[in-house]
């Protein structure tokens, strides 16, 4: 084990800042008329989000001063944990339904998505795994379907919700895991017609999932429908222009975007900041993901590399994949914007996983 600690990559504290001060300034702008609107109160949201932004950089200064290979040793636990949520929240009465999904557990409006903790559970897991078992990777039937059965498992139960985009995210992050931990290319792209072939067929199975695809295709198709958001959100951005129209301007907030401080948020970025805000906050990004592949690469072991790129996949694919939908490039699935939308579960969980990744930081070399 690494043995000398030194100050967190401020190249990765920097920008987590910067994009977490955005996203608390952007919840607000975006929420304030919604929030006001539903609960008389436009700092309803602004407030929650403080809360949980709060609560989860407590937990990132945890997690960050916490020596990263201690999450090895609880790994077979953690995932058993999130395995049990994922069953518990698909208990009728236990799970509570938000936005036609049944991905929560909680009191009132109050609630984790245990969908969340599994894509953590599931990158420290395979890091650990692989990292004992890396020389059988090339092997098929013993080094690649294990990894392969446990995050079909899990993902298996997320769709049960269901939640394709959380799912997405989570086997993104875990086939790069096991890519970068040797498995052959032939293998992964067998495997990857497979997935295809089967994620065609969950478009199918799901009238509802056809409707976005077909919207994604010609929104006007459906422009009060399944192209509504696509179209809204298009409407926001276009208009934003190089510098926007002003912070707090915007009028797709005005109950035209269907719940602009989550999964929208970045649209309503675009219309009050422009081509400018919107690229500062890729850069940002960028710069994230940069310093954390950059440790992954001078990470002091194995276990310590395949954690990190996992984590830093996690963020990179859902961005790419939030920002995607937001300009029209993919199906809207209902995916967040990591560290700028609202929300509880997916804020102090991606601050937690950030906190691994600084701590790695702090060990390489």
């Amino acid at each position: 084990m690494p043995k000398t600690r030194s100050a967190p990559d401020i190249w990765i504290l920097i920008p987590l800042l910067a994009i977490l001060g955005i996203g608390v300034v952007m919840v607000y702008s975006a929420s304030s008329v919604l929030a006001f609107h539903n609960f008389g109160d436009s700092f309803y949201f602004l407030k929650r989000q403080l809360f949980f932004a709060g609560l989860g950089l407590v937990a990132m200064y945890f997690t960050m001063n916490t020596d990263y290979w201690v999450w090895k040793k609880v790994a077979k636990v953690g995932l058993i944990v999130c395995f049990g949520l994922l069953i518990l929240v698909l208990i009728p009465g236990v799970g509570v339904v938000r936005g036609g999904a049944r991905s929560w557990l909680g009191i009132s409006s109050f609630g984790i998505q245990p969908s969340e903790f599994m894509k953590l559970g599931m990158v420290i897991f395979l890091s650990k795994l692989l990292s004992e078992e890396q020389s059988k990777i090339t092997q098929f039937t013993k080094g690649l379907l294990p990894p392969l059965g446990i995050m079909g498992l899990a993902f298996g139960l997320i769709m049960l919700q269901p939640d394709l985009g959380t799912g997405a995210v989570m086997v993104g992050a875990s086939i790069l895991i096991i890519y970068v931990a040797g498995a052959r290319m032939l293998h992964l792209g067998s495997l990857a017609l497979v997935g295809i072939a089967g994620f065609v067929g969950l478009i199918l199975a799901a009238p509802y999932r056809l409707k976005r695809i077909t919207a994604f295709l010609d929104p006007w198709s459906d422009p009060l429908g399944a192209g509504y958001q696509a179209i809204q959100s298009l409407y926001a951005v276009g208009p934003g222009g190089l510098v926007g129209l002003g912070l707090g301007m915007s009028r797709q907030k005005y109950s035209y975007l269907p719940e602009p401080q989550t999964d929208f948020i970045f649209s309503i970025i675009a219309e009050e900041l422009g081509f400018i805000g919107g690229i500062t906050v890729l850069a940002l990004f960028l710069v994230l993901v940069w310093r954390g592949m950059r440790t992954a690469i001078t990470a002091p072991d194995t276990f310590g590399s395949l954690l990190a790129v996992g984590i830093v996949g996690m963020i990179a694919i859902q961005v790419v994949i939030n920002i995607g939908v937001v300009i029209g490039m993919f199906p809207v699935t209902g995916i967040t914007l990591p560290l700028i939308s609202y929300g509880g579960s997916s804020l102090t969980l991606m601050l937690t996983c950030l906190g691994i990744l600084l701590n790695i930081s702090r060990y390489s070399r």
